[in-house]
């Protein structure tokens, strides 16, 4: 772990988890609430309607509380992944501007993707967490249910905040408190070697069968150790099967009454399902990389053994440094994940939050962090520098200018998000629900079928469990 102390005055923890990280079993079942869901047409028309109506410069955050005050206070702040140039960058000059105007001081630790949750669940059970963290917006409703997020309505009610749409807070809005502010969007499309396009003449996918015949003329050029179209197995699977089974019409699971029930079973899911095997079994991908997670795939991208996977552009910093230097700048490219049909496939509605932790020791300097790191200026700052969507806007519309971030815009507007449920960690991550399922039907041990069946039956189990 890299733990970076700042000179200045304040200490906070900070985690992030966009990109995926494995999950544990958590030693705390608490009784589920109710989320509010996120929708996708809204969300776009949320985004575009919403106007400004302060400056960075007249709002709350701006003005982090008087100088003085916590003078000699300290926080811990969590910040989740890889500590990558442009991210180390950005925290350095945030907390220099909150030392700067509260006289805290701020103590940084990075978390790595896979001890991100064995660190909250220490950190919820043993009362040991940090003041404020980076937190997915998808992991608010479990650690909400254990207690262990501080209700921070107020932060959101007025200032910056009160104009980040309503419709991107279903996740972490419970029971009409608010315990996570959103700080930057996360939708995804395809990053793909741009020179081996150019070298092998092929053009931008716009169908899936154009994507799987651009994936199997890579390996036929490029080596038979190359995954044209990488299919991701690990704990952060189902952001790409996702995207296949909600664009062909499926749901992982749909609340009836005060039940989750399944529908892995039905025609739309299946056929997502089948797209997501066929990588493997029709060769795009190699089938002895069944367990491989993004951060993993990333890597073999650096080095010259994946022509395209699904991620966002937070990738591209790390690419560089892996490849030292050899991959960057028009070498790589993103399109938007094509339908079948053709036409954009739906994403996953990702995001970070920042929260302050429901033990933390300096719970008011502790908000006005929070308030100042998610206020306009520092809130797009930290989705523009690290390849997020901002939650802002007018920040948002400004990327369909933009030829890198225009795709996820895109993919932004066909949003959708998981069961919001605190035990959809344990089925995705925990358990591995789909990926046990997709694992048996490529290893030829169940059809797909038999696995979708009892993956739907250990589905509603998890979810429905008190």
């Amino acid at each position: 772990m890299l733990v970076y102390q700042h000179r200045s005055a304040l200490t906070i923890s900070l985690v992030r988890t966009v990109g995926r990280h494995p999950g544990r079993e958590n030693p705390v079942r608490i009784a589920k609430i109710t989320a509010t869901t996120v929708t996708t047409a809204a969300l776009a028309l949320g985004l575009a309607a919403c106007g400004s109506g302060e400056t960075p410069e007249s709002s709350p955050s701006a003005a982090a509380a008087g100088g003085p005050k916590y003078a000699g206070k300290t926080l811990t702040f969590w910040r989740l992944g890889d500590s990558n140039p442009d991210a180390q960058k950005y925290t350095d000059e945030l907390v220099a501007e909150f030392e700067k105007q509260t006289g805290a001081k701020v103590k940084v630790e990075w978390i790595p993707w896979p001890q991100v949750n064995d660190k909250f669940t220490a950190a919820a059970a043993g009362g040991a967490g940090p003041d404020v963290t980076e937190i997915g917006n998808d992991q608010v409703p479990l650690w909400q249910s254990q207690e262990a997020l501080e209700p921070i309505t107020d932060i959101v009610a007025s200032g910056d905040q009160a104009q980040i749409p309503k419709n991107l807070m279903g996740l972490e809005t419970i029971d009409g408190e608010t315990y996570a502010v959103p700080w930057g969007g996360g939708s995804r499309a395809v990053l793909y070697r741009a020179d081996w396009f150019k070298e092998l003449k092929i053009e931008v996918p716009k169908s899936w069968d154009e994507l799987v015949a651009a994936a199997k003329k890579i390996q036929a050029e490029k080596g038979s150790d190359v995954d044209g179209f990488a299919f991701n197995g690990g704990s952060d699977a189902n952001h790409l099967l996702g995207a296949l089974a909600w664009t062909a019409g499926g749901e992982y699971a749909v609340k009836e009454g005060d039940k989750w029930v399944g529908k892995l079973t039905e025609p739309g899911f299946k056929t997502g399902f089948a797209q997501y095997t066929g990588l493997v079994t029709d060769g795009l991908s190699s089938k002895s990389r069944l367990n491989q997670n993004t951060t993993e795939i990333r890597t073999r991208f650096s080095n010259n053994k994946v022509g395209m996977y699904l991620t966002a552009a937070w990738d591209l910093a790390s690419i560089e440094e892996e490849s030292k230097g050899k991959l960057k700048g028009d070498k790589l490219a993103f399109f938007p994940l094509p339908s079948q049909a053709g036409g954009e496939a739906q994403s996953f509605l990702g995001g970070n939050d920042i929260a302050v932790w429901g033990t933390a020791k300096e719970k008011e300097a502790a908000k006005e962090f929070v308030k100042l790191a998610s206020g306009k200026e520092w809130g797009v700052k930290y989705a523009t520098d690290g390849g997020l969507l901002p939650v802002y806007p007018e920040a948002l519309a400004k990327l369909a200018e933009d030829p890198v971030q225009a795709p996820f815009a895109a993919a932004f507007a066909k949003a959708k998000a998981f069961p919001a449920d605190p035990q959809w960690t344990e089925a995705n991550e925990t358990k591995a629900v789909l990926q046990n399922a997709a694992r048996k039907v490529i290893e030829g041990k169940e059809s797909a079928d038999e696995a979708l069946a009892a993956a739907n039956k250990e589905l509603e189990d998890i979810l429905n469990a008190s």
